[in-house]
């Protein structure tokens, strides 16, 4: 399984693109690109309490999307398509919980 996991980890990482010089579209891509690599990253860093089966599902939903953004970044709905989709992912990784700044009273 070690194999795999490099593969796929390669397959979502690499150099951040940059975030100028291209149409609106593209950097909407390139944000919701990385939302979504830190779902993956999160994923990764808990992987043993995840199940075989969980994880292997997030990782074709995300490659799935991963695939698509570009299409999806050209939406009329675009953000509220993508928030959907992170929501989802949310639900699983809790990331969220993690980079929400919390306010005390």
């Amino acid at each position: 399984m070690p194999a795999k996991h490099r593969a796929i980890t390669s397959e979502f990482g690499g150099l951040p693109r940059p975030l100028y010089g291209g149409s609106p579209c593209q950097c909407l891509a390139e944000f919701f690109r990385e939302e979504f690599l830190k779902h993956h990253q999160c994923l990764e860093q808990y992987r043993e309490y995840y199940s075989d089966r969980a994880i292997t599902q997030a990782e074709e939903a995300l490659g799935r999307i991963l695939r698509q953004m570009e299409e999806l970044s050209r939406r009329d709905d675009a953000c509220e398509v993508v928030g959907q989709l992170l929501k989802q992912f949310d639900a699983v990784t809790k990331l969220s919980a993690f980079s929400e700044p919390r306010t005390f009273h």
